[in-house]
């Protein structure tokens, strides 16, 4: 036998690759590796697509929360307690503060809306701290209050604080009763008319001369440009303070009747102020005490023993602090012009 011719047999065999047995060869795992990347691609996208949509939703939000903070929310009045007591009856409390003007009207008139809306309110209290301003704002609560006690049938008093004079003491009256603190300074009846005169301004020192062209006499009476006449001043005398004067005298007389006669109240209308004990004594006010005998006098009147008193405020909102900011920014254009040179009539307290 020759050995020789089969030395191959001997020969280590080299391994030969396997052959594949199904179809997953490379080409089928690059395909699953690519299925398997599109649906991370998809799912990342749906998570920013949410994620953008979202963020476009809390915008809008935002952008809505501002708009509603912005409007001033002038409409809308929250109610606080200030003593508390069951909620089936409630004396509501009615906020006059400050200088009278048209917005603080506006103001009196939405709290008196949201006590005649609300059936458990069963008396109210005027609480005025105010040294009076424009007579045509103080006539508008004085109204308000009035139809308000002639509709609804409840009583209503008055609570003076601080200052409660001249328009403060002209709103007043339209109540039932009233109760003013010790230390309250009260009355001054009677009207004020102010105006200025900027002749030797605009010619001495500024060298402008105004130019007036007028269809008659009396059309510029009384005139900024110029120092008044007595015949001027007469004229204003005539056609303003005294009917407004008289008007102030009539709205007393009617709201005190039950104590003062026409000609008591003509008597008191020199403009002069008393404190809460000279009221009282001249039957201007019904009585002196704090906020607590004026909630007293209310259930008394309306027949309760018990009641949740509040009182309506509005809230916060940018308009304010933006309105506020403004207002410390001196302006001058035709409103403010036409304020300064037209005489203001007012039932005002002065040395305020």
């Amino acid at each position: 036998m020759d050995f020789g011719q089969n030395s191959n047999l001997s020969e280590p065999m080299q391994p030969q690759p396997a052959e594949p047995v199904s179809g997953l060869g490379q080409g089928g795992l690059m395909v699953e590796q690519a299925r398997k990347g599109a649906g991370w691609r998809i799912f990342w996208g749906i998570i920013l697509a949410l994620s953008v949509l979202a963020n476009i939703a809390l915008f809008l939000m935002l952008i809505g929360l501002l708009a509603f903070f912005a409007t001033g929310q002038r409409d809308m009045l929250t109610e606080e307690v200030v003593r508390e007591g069951p909620s089936r009856t409630k004396i509501a409390i009615i906020t006059v503060e400050g200088i009278i003007h048209g917005e603080l009207a506006d103001n009196v008139y939405r709290q008196l809306k949201e006590a005649r809306h609300d059936k458990r309110v069963k008396g109210l209290i005027v609480r005025v701290n105010s040294p009076g301003g424009t007579i045509s704002a103080s006539d508008q609560i004085y109204k308000e209050i009035c139809k308000f006690r002639q509709e609804e049938k409840k009583p209503v008093v008055a609570f003076m604080q601080g200052v409660a004079a001249s328009g403060g003491y002209y709103t007043s009256v339209a109540c039932e009763k009233i109760i003013a603190e010790p230390t309250t300074i009260t009355g001054s009846i009677g009207v004020i008319s102010w105006y200025l005169v900027v002749q030797e301004l605009l010619e001495d020192k500024l060298g402008i001369l105004p130019v007036v062209v007028k269809s008659g006499q009396k059309k510029d009476w009384p005139s900024s440009f110029r120092a008044p006449t007595p015949e001027e001043i007469q004229y204003l005398q005539d056609k303003v303070i005294t009917p407004a004067l008289e008007r102030f005298v009539e709205v007393v007389a009617d709201g005190r009747k039950e104590s003062l006669m026409m000609a008591e109240v003509r008597q008191l209308a020199d403009g002069g102020i008393f404190g809460a004990e000279e009221a009282l004594k001249e039957k201007l006010i019904d009585g002196i005490g704090y906020l607590d005998e004026a909630i007293e006098l209310v259930k008394s009147m309306a027949g309760i023993e018990e009641a949740r008193v509040v009182e309506y405020r509005r809230p916060f909102s940018l308009t304010d602090l933006i309105s506020y900011r403004s207002r410390n920014v001196l302006r001058i254009d035709k409103t403010t012009l036409y304020e300064f040179s037209t005489p203001q009539i007012l039932y005002l307290w002065s040395a305020y």
